[in-house]
């Protein structure tokens, strides 16, 4: 008899899990790397990605309620285009996002962790690794409430620079002018290309939908998450990017290896210190996220047939994919081992950027196949297909 995941998740969990990824992944390790691209006009470029992150949200939010089902977008691509092999690509293009991603966040953990102590990077990226797959094994019930309980945490981080800094927002009236993008082109490609970089920090709610089996009542519980995630995420990362940009200048930032505390350490030694702990543990916890989604990943294509049925095994003492968690995990040793977080942060935006034209693409033939009339309907992924698209043709572009 086969072994079935847990359906364990309620909305609470749930946003505060697809939070945790977005938050781990974003103003802990990027602010700074965003800063030094788009300059003064960064919280402008966070605006920019969090405009294209809604509109894909949205779509993200309807095809989940319509298919509750692991293995997300693989499913959503092969409902809309019947095509086995682009189904079976674009999952493993979902996984290469995860795997990249925490591996990513895995860097970004060194740089905070040297604010402490001397450490060597494999030794600290293995043992990190090690931990964070074990929890992934350990179950969801026990890994998504550790993973909300750490990202109470990250959000406290967040409140408490803006506590910090805030003072600085009272000179917003008078510097507004300052962080206001002229018509220069120049400027512009700048935000649109900072953007990009930025857009890394709002992956994390495509997460949400593979975990979906173990939501409880997922129809009405999954779209309302997605959406609270992107919508609070937003919100703190333009604030942040404010106090940033008002506080220490782009140059600062940017040569940063931990830009939270770099920023607290303008105004007090212990906050510094105190939000260094703080990122260490946001960090690591997207890490998590990122190997929980992996995982469920390769056992929802396992399911569907697009993957190997060796990872479909569900382990009956934890009702978790043991040997597809173990899989993500030693990938992403291998990645975090090798490559700069930058080239991994800029690997990631482009992959998912891919994934999310797809995905927005696949509701427009689903709505034009079911004959949906209601503009609205077909608008609202047709927008959010152009702007990954855009977004993704510009770096391209740039990168030429």
């Amino acid at each position: 008899m086969n072994v079935e995941l847990k359906r364990s998740l309620n909305l609470p969990l749930l946003t505060l899990y697809g939070l945790g990824t977005i938050l781990g992944a974003g103003v802990y390790v990027l602010i700074g790397k965003v800063t030094g691209i788009a300059g003064l006009y960064a919280p402008v470029a966070f605006l920019v990605s969090a405009v294209i992150a809604v509109f894909t949200g949205l779509s993200y939010a309807q095809l989940s309620a319509r298919y509750p089902r692991s293995a997300g977008e693989a499913l959503y691509v092969s409902h809309a285009f019947s095509w086995p092999v682009l189904s079976t690509c674009v999952g493993w293009l979902v996984i290469a996002t995860g795997v990249v991603s925490a591996a990513t966040l895995v860097n970004g953990f060194i740089g905070y962790l040297c604010v402490f102590i001397p450490v060597s990077e494999i030794i600290a990226i293995s043992v990190v690794i090690a931990i964070i797959t074990a929890v992934a094994c350990w179950g969801i019930t026990e890994s998504v409430t550790i993973a909300a309980t750490i990202t109470s945490i990250e959000l406290f981080g967040l409140l408490l620079t803006l506590g910090g800094l805030g003072d600085v927002l009272f000179t917003l009236p008078e510097r507004w002018p300052a962080l206001i993008p002229p018509n220069d082109q120049g400027i512009w490609v700048g935000i649109f290309l900072g953007a990009y970089l930025a857009f890394y920090a709002f992956i994390g709610f495509e997460d949400m939908v593979n975990v979906i089996e173990e939501v409880v009542t997922p129809k009405r519980t999954m779209p309302l998450a997605i959406m609270l995630a992107i919508g609070i995420a937003s919100v703190l990362y333009i604030l942040i990017a404010l106090v940033a940009v008002l506080s220490l200048s782009p140059e600062a930032l940017s040569s940063s290896n931990s830009p939270m505390v770099s920023l607290l350490a303008t105004k007090s030694n212990a906050l510094a210190k105190a939000i260094g702990v703080i990122s260490l543990i946001a960090i690591i916890n997207g890490a998590l996220v990122q190997i929980i989604m992996g995982a469920r990943m390769l056992y929802g294509m396992g399911i569907q047939q697009l993957a190997p049925s060796f990872f479909i095994v569900v382990a009956r003492s934890t009702q978790t994919p043991v040997r597809a968690t173990l899989c993500i995990g030693t990938v992403i040793w291998l990645l975090a081992t090798v490559f700069p977080l930058v080239t991994l942060a800029k690997a990631t935006s482009f992959i998912i950027l891919v994934v999310f034209t797809l995905v927005n693409i696949s509701l427009v033939v689903i709505r034009l196949r079911e004959d949906d009339k209601f503009m609205f309907n077909l608008l609202l992924p047709i927008i959010g297909s152009l702007l990954c698209f855009g977004l993704l043709a510009l770096q391209l572009v740039s990168a030429v």
